[in-house]
Formats: structure tokens, C-alpha cells, sequence
């Protein structure tokens, strides 16, 4: 741990014996990526915000946002759409629920279809 007091500035005492001191450093840090097996992946439609056009989400990904990325070109190549992966969701072109789920469960995930 570095003893810089500049980090430090604007930070309350604490008299906790258990207190940690947390910088921005430590919340930046991404999560490890979970085998296939355990994650837990829901694949809803979305057509809110988005001029009537529907949307296949796929949310509850855990791990790094490569891995992340690499999921989502897998899917868009499989399905022949486009897409985007950011904030820890997958959002694919077009109403594929049904295929995706497919697609996932071939891959060793833990699908299930939303709404």
C-alpha cells in the first residue's frame, strides 16, 4: 500500500479496527471471468428507446469485458446480425431469443429465455 497522503485528502478518520481504506484503483479492477458452466445468462427482448425496433439483451454475464466481446461475436456470427456488448450486457439485432438460448446451451452456459 502506498503511503502518498495526496490519495488520501478529504478521507474521515475511522476508528473501526476492521476499516479498510478503498481507493478508486481498487473499485476499477475487473472481475474474474466464471466458467461456462456457472453462469447464470437471461435472454430477453428489448424494445423500449430504440424506434420500434426489437432487440435480443442478454444480461447477467460475470467476468472481464473481453471475454464479454468474444461472446458477442460468437453470437452475432452465429445468428449472421449485428450487435454490441457494453456495460456487462450483450445486445443483438432482431427478436433471436430462441436461437440464442440454443447457442448458449451448446456452448456450456446456463440460458434461459425472459420475458
Amino acid at each position: 500500500m502506498s503511503n502518498d497522503w495526496k490519495n488520501r485528502l478529504g478521507v474521515v478518520y475511522s476508528t473501526d479496527p476492521n476499516f479498510k481504506y478503498v481507493t478508486q484503483d481498487d473499485l476499477d479492477q475487473e472481475p474474474e471471468t466464471l466458467p461456462a458452466e456457472r453462469q447464470k445468462l437471461v435472454v430477453a427482448i428489448d424494445r423500449r428507446n430504440r424506434g420500434g425496433k426489437q432487440v435480443t439483451v442478454v444480461n447477467g454475464f460475470v467476468g472481464r469485458e473481453d471475454d464479454l466481446a468474444s461472446l458477442a461475436k460468437t453470437l452475432k456470427t452465429r445468428c449472421g446480425v449485428g450487435g454490441s456488448a457494453k456495460d456487462g450486457q450483450i445486445i443483438i439485432q432482431g427478436d433471436m431469443r430462441d436461437r440464442i438460448v440454443d447457442i448458449l446451451l451448446s456452448l456450456g452456459y446456463k440460458a434461459k429465455r425472459g420475458n
